[in-house]
């Protein structure tokens, strides 16, 4: 089957082919109020604009919504429900399409077009949804392996619960933060010397600076409190998908994380993506995750549904001397669990869901050197040095690092559902 094609001049190399239709919240310096937008190709497709201008003409079901397209957050929009998103971006794929049923919508209007389409380079993007609450697991199998083997040896490398359920940590929502921004490195208790006794830290600066390669899901459906949402049911809580960055502050994290896991060491920024994929424009690419040799109970199971998809991920280093490294390239394939188990584990003991609710992935690696997801694994704790573009070196992130994360599934007939990109640059520490 061939690819869509639009009347608008896209990019074959772009992210945000017709195929996709991310949505994603704007402003710019003519309209500094935030609002939502889709991108398509180099462009954003402002849909307040295009709303006002009576671009939704033709879809009857949205017209008593269309109010959602001024707010500030995607939470009203994602709140309509999967069967809404579907709808509505169908309709835009439609109105964008070359030979569409509706020229006279917005092709052949070029007032419509003049107030409703910005270049993606004239546009400020902002945090997609607003977030209240935000649990990050552990599902990338081969790096929860990786990370094991370093502390407790390959006999007891993952605990004898992880197979059996998805194991994650209650994350903090108020520093999730939209790609771009900078991020200040941490400062917080380190032993210096973690061998020596009596054990006595310090406060410092994070020496071992790190990121996570990740990907993150926002609910778009309430669950009520005490009420468990079933398997088979998971997929209509779930709005789209974003890349995301848990950065995260090793040596702080060590000395923490005994008995209740990480704190600081995790709360301090977490980076995602701007434009949230929807799940219908990624289920060409559904796939099966990695084999779970262990049986799960039955809450649990699948029915050996496809709940992965097969996204390829990347993660690139920009020095200050603005050298570039691609450090980790992998597939979303490497997760252990879905993010449908994710929520109904997390639901089981009545837990509820309140729309943008943040659900993140944990770290995704592969079974190869070049696919592990973080410079823990990479360097095995600082031990090996990363080698870099230019002669340099990193064991973990100096300030001034970029990192960039990429992710995007291509469809057998050349169609591209990407992510965009989710960036942040090391800022040095706060002097105390």
């Amino acid at each position: 089957m061939a690819p869509l094609r639009s009347w608008l001049n896209i990019e074959s190399s772009s992210d945000f082919s017709i195929a996709n239709i991310p949505f994603g919240i704007i402003s710019t310096a003519v309209d500094p109020l935030p609002r939502v937008a889709t991108a398509i190709g180099s462009l954003a497709l402002d849909l307040h604009a295009f709303a006002q201008g009576n671009g939704f003409a033709r879809l009857s079901t949205i017209q008593p919504h269309q109010s959602v397209f001024s707010q500030p957050t995607l939470n009203a929009f994602a709140a309509l429900g999967r069967p809404m998103h579907r709808v509505c971006r169908e309709y835009i794929q439609s109105i964008l399409l070359e030979d569409g049923p509706f020229p006279d919508v917005f092709q052949n209007n070029h007032a419509l077009q003049q107030s409703a389409l910005i270049p993606l380079e004239e546009c400020r993007m902002h945090l997609p949804m607003q977030i209240g609450d935000y649990t990050d697991f552990y599902a990338g199998l081969h790096h929860a392996y990786n990370v094991g083997v370093l502390f407790r040896g390959p006999q007891n490398a993952l605990q004898p619960n992880y197979k059996h359920l998805p194991v994650g940590y209650h994350g903090r929502a108020s520093s999730v933060v939209v790609s771009g921004t900078p991020v200040r490195r941490p400062n917080g208790q380190i032993l210096l010397d973690p061998t020596a006794e009596p054990k006595q830290p310090v406060l410092s600066p994070c020496h071992k600076l790190d990121i996570e390669l990740e990907l993150g899901c926002f609910v778009c459906k309430p669950s009520k409190l005490g009420e468990p949402v079933a398997i088979g049911k998971a997929a209509d809580y779930l709005f789209g998908l974003v890349l995301l960055n848990d950065w995260s502050a090793r040596d702080i994290q060590a000395w923490e994380y005994v008995p209740l896991g990480p704190f600081t060491s995790k709360s301090f920024c977490t980076t995602i993506s701007p434009w949230v994929v929807l799940m219908d424009a990624l289920e060409p690419f559904a796939t099966h995750g990695l084999k779970n040799d262990a049986e799960v109970l039955p809450y649990l199971d699948e029915k050996d549904r496809k709940a992965h998809y097969a996204i390829d991920l990347s993660v690139s280093l920009t020095t200050a001397s603005d050298k570039s490294t691609v450090i980790s390239t992998t597939s979303a394939k490497n997760l252990l669990f879905s993010f449908p188990q994710m929520l109904t584990h997390h639901t089981i003991g009545g837990c509820p869901f309140n729309v943008g609710d943040l659900l993140g992935s944990g770290t995704i690696s592969g079974e190869s050197a070049s696919g592990k997801g973080c410079l823990l694994e990479q360097t095995e704790n600082g031990k090996v040095a990363v080698q870099l573009e230019g002669g340099e070196q990193r064991s973990f992130l100096q300030d001034g690092d970029i990192i960039t994360l990429t992710g995007r599934c291509i469809g057998e007939n050349g169609a591209i559902v990407g992510f965009g990109s989710c960036t942040g640059r090391i800022e040095p520490a706060l002097k105390l």
